[in-house]
């Protein structure tokens, strides 16, 4: 799995691009900048971003290289209109009936299902984020969810920051372990039962007790060494306590 990184081309073509009015399309090949983002996002869906190239995506869309680039000025403006595209459609429920708790365990399974529905936004890093509309909305639509518990506008940031990278790395785990299972043809309850009974052959469990131990456990309850599903749950239900405790110490009496 490749990484990209996000605002890579030219700064001011990409905010043109990410901020851009209604469009026609043009007269003879019915283009527009979204029928090109919409198409290129149903590509990397289907095949991954790495697969993605210009020519491929003219191909496509039955035009020529050149063509596109009259539109986007290179792959790197693309990427960023697809990352603000695909965070556009995620849902953005109502939450005024919800405890701020509730609030940011909507926030992060509405997250977990945009990377499962695009696996691709895994592979692009976006510590340099394109500042389009979409992701922006995004950022104002999730701070929301802390406006009202005492916490500082830096603070909401870093609860934000923390709960959106633990979503990203649980995706990540999940995506990785979705396409080892595409590309060997192998579950993980399939592969785990070929490797015990060869590992039990040459583990000497005396020699490791506490490995032996808690990996036998593991590994059965997870039907292999990974259960996404399992390791998401345990893992964002720890990610909110441990901003409950921070919070309660930052504002004892704000808390609800």
């Amino acid at each position: 799995m490749t990484t990209e990184y996000t605002s890579g081309g030219d700064p001011a073509r990409s905010i043109a691009l990410l901020w851009r009015g209604p469009e026609k399309p043009a007269p003879r090949s019915g283009l527009t900048v979204d029928r090109i983002v919409d198409t290129a996002i149903e590509l990397a869906d289907a095949d991954g971003l790495a697969a993605l190239s210009m020519r491929k995506l003219a191909e496509r869309l039955g035009v020529g290289v050149m063509t596109l680039y009259t539109y986007v000025p290179s792959r790197a403006e693309l990427v960023d209109v697809m990352l603000d595209t695909a965070l556009g459609r995620m849902a953005r429920p109502d939450q005024s009936t919800l405890d701020w708790r509730g609030r940011l365990e909507q926030i992060a399974r509405e997250n977990l299902a945009t990377y499962q529905r695009h696996p691709w936004m895994i592979e692009v890093a976006v510590q340099r984020p394109p500042m389009g509309p979409h992701l922006i909305a995004k950022y104002d639509y999730e701070l929301r969810a802390l406006t009202d518990i005492g916490l500082t506008e830096v603070e909401m940031d870093s609860v934000l920051t923390l709960l959106l990278g633990y979503v990203a790395g649980a995706a990540r785990g999940a995506v990785e372990a979705a396409l080892v299972e595409r590309r060997t043809g192998m579950t993980d309850e399939q592969w785990w039962a070929v490797q015990a009974p060869l590992l039990e052959q040459v583990l000497d469990p005396g020699s490791y007790p506490v490995a032996s131990a808690v990996g036998s456990a593991a590994g059965e309850a997870n039907q292999g060494t990974y259960e996404p599903t399992r390791a998401f749950e345990f893992g964002l239900e720890r990610v909110l306590d441990g901003i409950e405790v921070f919070v309660r110490r930052t504002n004892p009496s704000g808390i609800h």
